[in-house]
């Protein structure tokens, strides 16, 4: 009996073989087929393999009688049961990846609807992704009425994160949506671990969306139209009778509210700006609220395209959003 170790490949399956046990019997005609049984590790599955193969004759082998041919082959057996038992390991597990948990806030006349593209694009990267919908205006229009204002839609996305028990969360506020994000961190601080403002509003304690943006909420209040309510906000963009999903009116009172941030808990959550700005442009509307983050010592990202890069450029928008996530 002689021990060896070599490497058989056979297709793609490559066995690193740690030990043969060989034996053939002499018999009155001459040699007989000779069994060999082969002991080995897969080295593509790391699994233990053992064989028993019937060889040519003509080949030189250890000579034996025919009692003991029988006790090697016993041997080998109990031998590659043995192997496998001692070298057998666990698996290892596939390293994991961090996760975290997304909630978007949608803007002023929007939906959770809007980012609906970005979803499949963050949970194939390991992130789980909420993005619901505020009273008053998407799938919820049917719920608008004119006692819906700031602290109702700060109100749902508090709820969200209690309802679904949520912890840790990335708050990401789209434009109005920053107002609501601003709002949720003073109510439930110890529930978000950070506040990133996309072209969003960054308020300060007392302010209001029309106090900041005045003439132009006022113009577009006035001008109403499209069947709206007097407590209704309609832009120039929202055209009646389109099938959704479309922007629809905004409870004017979400606009008049104004915001409190009074919980000192709330300061110390981290931010992160992201600032779009159109190709060839300088300055944009959302200037003034980068400058307020950069003052807070938060980091500012800038990105090229419009106020909407979720729903027009969703690829490079999740690329840019993945990249803040991994600091």
């Amino acid at each position: 009996m002689n021990s060896a170790h070599h490497t058989t490949t056979s297709g793609s399956n490559t066995t690193s073989v740690n030990s043969e046990f060989r034996a053939r019997e002499l018999s009155s005609s001459g040699w007989n087929e000779v069994i060999i049984i082969t002991i080995g590790k897969s080295a593509v599955s790391g699994r233990e393999l053992g064989a028993i193969t019937l060889a040519p004759p003509g080949i030189e082998r250890l000579v034996m009688n025919q009692r003991k041919f029988i006790a090697l082959v016993a041997i080998g057996i109990i031998a590659m049961i043995t192997c496998s038992a001692c070298t057998q390991t666990a698996p290892e597990k596939p390293e994991e990846q961090p996760q975290k948990t997304i909630l978007f806030v949608h803007g002023a006349w929007g939906g959770g609807w809007q980012f609906h593209k970005v979803q499949p694009l963050l949970e194939k990267a390991g992130h789980r992704v909420y993005r619901p919908t505020m009273t008053g205006l998407g799938e919820r229009v049917h719920l608008a009425r004119p006692e819906v204002g700031l602290e109702t839609h700060i109100e749902d996305i508090v709820n969200v994160l209690e309802f679904e028990d949520l912890h840790e969360v990335v708050l990401v506020g789209h434009s109005y949506g920053g107002m609501v994000i601003a709002g949720v961190a003073q109510r439930v601080p110890e529930r978000v671990d950070m506040l990133i403002f996309m072209d969003a509003i960054l308020p300060e304690d007392g302010e209001s969306v029309m106090g900041l943006f005045g003439e132009g909420i006022e113009r577009m209040a006035e001008a109403g139209g499209n069947g709206a309510e007097p407590w209704q906000l309609v832009p120039r963009w929202v055209k009646a009778g389109k099938p959704p999903p479309v922007d629809v009116p905004q409870p004017l009172r979400t606009f008049t509210d104004t915001i409190v941030l009074d919980n000192p808990e709330a300061t110390s959550i981290p931010g992160i700006f992201i600032l779009t700005v159109e190709a060839g442009k300088e300055t944009d509307d959302f200037d003034i609220f980068a400058e307020r983050a950069r003052n807070r010592g938060w980091n500012i990202v800038q990105m090229e395209g419009g106020h909407n890069p979720h729903w027009f450029q969703p690829e490079n928008f999740v690329e840019l959003l993945l990249e803040v996530l991994q600091g």
